[in-house]
């Protein structure tokens, strides 16, 4: 017989005591504590998880590049297009973002894109480029040609908010079926049963990972992994994974699977460029392979999916062997869970990464251009407005431009450098002759540095960039004057304001007796301008100057030589007019802000204010005296570098003791106003054409221009008399071939008999301007009045 012991009875009840003395602290806490805290924790998920308003960055995009028979381009510079937006030579060209090229034969095949009047489909195109144009455009699909196609554009800039988060939202019914199902295959295959975590998918992922001797699976839920990234860090605590699996919970009920799922697809973390973050799989499909998520092809599908568990170990740029190993790993996954066929599998494996070279998001690629579209835009929005809401800005800025440009600057800069003396600076702007878009702009030698704008913000004497404006106003009036009227290069003497006698040199400290207008202005005569210019008077000159600008000026006599400080984004609109033909064109850098959505909220574009017919008519006039800059003045060192055929028109500017060296020049499709200097405002040993010119010359030897046509609408053409301002006839010796307004030829005639039998005419109206005929002696034989177009 058993006795029991009598001291363990009560040694048990003690026990039972302690136990529910416990469980009843336990509830007690949970009551106390527990309730309110999940109670806050499901507050959070309500406020939070249930109205997520995600920080998207706006996007600066520069132009779309138009394809169009007849424009000018050429093969660098398609490319160059091109691989700046990301494009892959793939020597194919049909998957879109990628594109082949066979010598001037280009296949390509655009991607979707939002513009100015809504969506633009992705197209698979040939491009056969002939002679530095545009011969055809084709539609490969159609097998017709079109009149014109659009590339989509290359993004140029980001505008954040509080934080620099890339990211683009998608929704989950434009996600490809693989990527959805591929995601939960691997990282959460019980996702759709479980009810925030999963044991099961613990115990596999153990498995998975003894299996592959490494870590090669996470045991999270894709609930959990969401929770971790939205209200968690990332620290390995059991507090963190207690909140954690509270927080999935708490969402799983809350929320249907759809919902959670479209939420991890927008948050997931893929990579990193410096500070700038990757989240959602539509960015990162962007930031690794180019092309927007939908257009993604199945390798590249597995790569994206295996790069959720660490992008940085996994990063295929940096290290290309350790993402093939780990795409391997998602391909069998696939193959384990039915979404590929062996021979699925197989082709996967053996497809290269895939990756672009280098991530094409951008922060800044133009400071200087991006502060011209901050100013514009600062017009109609805060800051606050533009950063992080997810709008799109088009710009007007040309990718292939802003590099030729930047080449040029740095390239001369470095050349005409001298061993001592400050650093040489530059501003530079160039435009769309026929729209006044700001296609470049250069505010520093260091063209990737943003800071001081010296295109927009340096204001230097402008020099003899203004003396065209001079002369237009005389053309203007062609009862008086036309380019071939004689003038006085002879010393001249002007009273001023404060009692002085202002005595202006020409540069060469010499005079040069009676010349034309069109010679004095090629060669940039001092005190022929002067002569000039006080007869159209220094104050008509200061009110152009207003009227196309805004700038006031003042209007001394030295106005007429340039003593006026103006920038090169103010000389860029005054000269848009000469460029234009005539028309007022405020210039511009932004076409259009779109909302999220792609639908246009602000338009930019605007119609140019068509000028008084006489001033239209003087421009178009004076453009062929700044022709003549080219082939014989001040700016003839443009022919001995190759440039004769733009037969651009241009002129030099230089300020005193060389301090500023100024160019401004247009061809039929731009405009370029080029500034070089110092910050110290000291000499530089630079005029015009040996440092602002060169600059120009270096930008239009790559950058694919028309030549400039002058319209002859409302001008006509007569032979002048060598000596007299009469007209004559083609054979007579010494005739020369001159422009005028219709309706305004000189009054007097010159014969010299009869054509000889044997003498055809022949020439062009640019015979003048080119030296097909004699030039005129620059001195008349006989006395001339100075400032009259009739002797």
């Amino acid at each position: 017989m058993n006795i029991p012991d009598n001291d363990t009875a009560p040694k048990d009840s003690m026990l039972k005591r302690g136990i529910w003395r416990l469980l009843f602290l336990a509830v007690g806490l949970f009551i106390g504590i527990g309730i309110p805290y999940i109670w806050y924790l499901d507050k959070q998920v309500r406020d939070q998880f249930a109205q997520l308003n995600w920080q998207v960055p706006t996007k600066v995009f520069a132009r779309p590049l138009v394809l169009k028979p007849g424009s000018p381009l050429d093969g660098s510079s398609l490319e160059l297009e091109l691989q700046a937006g990301g494009y892959k030579d793939d020597g194919r060209g049909v998957l879109a973002g990628s594109y082949g090229r066979s010598g001037g034969r280009f296949r390509l095949t655009t991607r979707e894109f939002f513009d100015v009047n809504g969506r633009v489909p992705s197209r698979h195109l040939e491009v056969l480029l002939v002679s530095g144009r545009i011969a055809a455009v084709r539609d490969v699909n159609t097998r017709r040609n079109i009149p014109s196609a659009k590339v989509d554009p290359v993004r140029i800039a980001t505008l954040y908010g509080n934080t620099t988060e890339e990211r683009r939202l998608v929704k989950i019914d434009r996600v490809p079926k693989l990527l959805v199902e591929g995601l939960q295959a691997v990282e959460d295959r019980n996702f759709e049963n479980h009810i925030g975590i999963d044991p099961m998918g613990v115990a596999r992922a153990i498995y998975i990972n003894i299996r592959e001797v490494g870590f090669e699976q996470g045991a999270s839920t894709l609930t959990q992994q969401l929770v971790r990234s939205l209200f968690l860090s990332n620290t390995k605590t059991i507090t963190r994974k207690v909140k954690e699996a509270l927080y999935a919970l708490i969402i799983e009920a809350r929320f249907d699977k759809k919902t959670i799922l479209e939420a991890y697809l927008n948050q997931v973390y893929l990579g990193q460029v410096g500070d700038q973050s990757i989240h959602g799989i539509a960015a990162g499909a962007d930031f690794w392979f180019g092309r927007d998520v939908t257009q993604l092809q199945d390798h590249e599908i597995a790569l994206l999916i295996g790069l959720v568990q660490g992008p940085y170990y996994w990063d295929p740029r940096k290290h290309p062997e350790r993402a093939l190993k780990r795409r391997a790993i998602v391909i069998q996954e696939f193959l384990e869970a039915g979404l590929f066929t062996p021979e699925q599998a197989e082709k996967a494996k053996a497809a290269p990464l895939g990756v672009v070279a280098k991530p094409i998001l951008a922060r800044n690629r133009a400071p200087a251009f991006l502060d011209i579209v901050r100013r514009q835009l600062a017009k109609d929005y805060d800051d606050d407005d533009l950063s992080g809401q997810g709008l799109t800005v088009l710009t007007t800025l040309s990718p292939a431009a802003q590099n030729y440009l930047e080449k040029a600057v740095t390239g001369t800069l470095s050349r005409v450098q001298r061993e001592k003396g400050p650093e040489l600076q530059a501003g530079a702007i160039v435009t769309e002759a026929g729209t006044g878009n700001i296609v470049a702009a250069v505010g520093n030698r260091n063209v990737g540095t943003p800071g001081f704008n010296r295109a927009v913000d340096a204001k230097r004497p402008i020099g003899s960039l203004i003396k065209p404006f001079v002369f237009m106003l005389a053309l203007a009036r062609p009862d008086d004057w036309s380019l071939s009227s004689w003038i006085s290069d002879e010393p001249v003497a002007v009273n001023t304001e404060d009692g002085k006698i202002w005595e202006p040199k020409n540069s060469d400290r010499k005079s040069h007796g009676t010349v034309t207008l069109s010679s004095a202005l090629a060669n940039s005569y001092n005190q022929a301008t002067v002569r000039l210019g006080m007869q159209v008077g220094p104050g008509r000159v200061g009110e152009l100057v207003h009227a196309l600008t805004g700038e006031k000026v003042k209007a001394h006599p030295s106005l007429l030589l340039g003593s006026a400080d103006l920038s090169v984004y103010t000389m860029s609109q005054i000269y848009q007019f000469l460029a234009s033909g005539g028309r007022v064109q405020p210039l511009q850098s932004v076409r259009a802000v779109l909302d999220p959505q792609g639908k246009a909220l602000s338009k930019y574009e605007k119609e140019p204010v068509i000028a008084q017919k006489g001033d239209a008519m003087a421009a178009r006039l004076l453009a062929f005296g700044l022709q003549q800059t080219v082939t014989s003045g001040s700016a003839r060192a443009l022919l001995s570098e190759g440039l004769g055929d733009l037969q651009s028109a241009g002129k030099t500017g230089t300020s005193n003791d060389s301090r500023d060296s100024w160019y401004a020049g247009y061809t039929g499709d731009h405009l370029a106003v080029i500034w070089v200097g110092n910050d110290k405002n000291e000499p530089t040993g630079l005029y015009g054409a040996t440092g602002a010119m060169r600059v120009w010359a270096q930008l239009f030897k790559r950058l694919p221009s028309r030549p400039l046509r002058i319209s002859g609408e409302g001008l006509e053409w007569a032979y002048l008399d060598a000596s007299r301002f009469a007209t004559t006839d083609d054979f007579c010796p010494g005739a020369r071939r001159a422009v005028f307004i219709a309706g305004y030829l000189p009054s007097d005639n010159v014969s010299c008999g009869e054509r000889p039998a044997a003498e055809t005419e022949s020439g062009s109206w640019l015979d003048w301007f080119t030296g097909a005929k004699p030039a005129p002696t620059e001195e008349s034989p006989t006395p001339v009045p100075e400032v009259r177009n009739r002797p």
